[in-house]
């Protein structure tokens, strides 16, 4: 049994896959950028004991996810869990001056390539009568913020293909989880801000955001839950993010 990890190469992707590691669980670990899965893996490998299978892949790239299904097949079939986490965010214009290149990544990715992803397990875990899919979605799917349209709109998405996925399997012996954080340390904002380090420092300023592992514990929690145990949905806040609101000072 493997776990198959998106977006690995850093942030929440990464600290999941080093939770699982240390859990003794081998692991399959796609991202775009291979030098840092190459880094990764053999990390894991060294410090764990555990198999690391890893594939430079853009999940919106569905014809080289079905090849490489094709080509790897046996480590495709040993995937029990899936972590559905590469995901993003570009920019934070309103619609009506928003880049339509910037949707089409942040749906591509958020959305269909979460889609594309998951189709290609599904015949295997529907065979196996296991499985366990968590997608990482956001609080942005719960509730909309000033600037944040496409974006919220993709995680809405998450959400409803998750609750239709729990609809889609019933019945399979297939869990289905969603985990929703908020306000996360990562390079997310500094993608978002197309690589401005300035903009995306001033998003974490003055407050103490979520960390990686803090997501990757609650992932790893959910699936070693026993197998009559589906947690459908965590939503996770840092303490001092009292919503998704711009956040006024705090009190003295």
């Amino acid at each position: 049994m493997s776990v198959f990890i998106s977006g690995a190469s850093s942030g929440i992707g990464e600290a999941c896959a080093r939770s699982f590691a240390a859990a003794h669980h081998n692991l399959v670990l796609v991202a775009r950028r291979e030098d840092r899965l190459k880094k990764l893996s053999q990390e894991l490998r060294d410090q764990f004991g555990v198999q690391v299978t890893y594939f430079s892949l853009d999940v919106r790239d569905r014809i080289k996810l079905e090849r490489l299904a094709q080509l790897h097949a046996d480590v495709f079939q040993d995937v029990d869990i899936l972590i559905n986490n590469a995901g993003l965010a570009r920019g934070r214009d309103v619609i009506q001056k928003g880049l339509p290149e910037d949707w089409d990544v942040v749906i591509d990715t958020n959305l269909k390539g979460l889609l594309y992803v998951t189709r290609t397990f599904l015949p295997g875990m529907i065979q196996k009568r296991r499985g366990h899919i968590v997608n990482i979605g956001s609080v942005a799917g719960h509730w909309v913020y000033q600037n944040g349209n496409v974006y919220c709109a993709s995680k809405f998405g998450v959400r409803a293909l998750s609750e239709a996925l729990r609809y889609d399997l019933h019945g399979s012996g297939i869990r289905v989880t969603e985990i929703s954080p908020g306000m996360v340390k990562t390079e997310f904002s500094h993608v978002r801000f197309d690589g401005d380090q300035e903009k995306a420092d001033a998003i974490y300023a003055g407050r103490t955001p979520l960390n990686p592992e803090d997501i990757a514990e609650s992932v790893l929690w959910c699936v070693q839950r026993p197998a009559h145990v589906n947690i459908q949905e965590i939503i996770i806040f840092p303490t001092e993010q009292p919503g998704v609101q711009p956040i006024t000072p705090k009190l003295d």
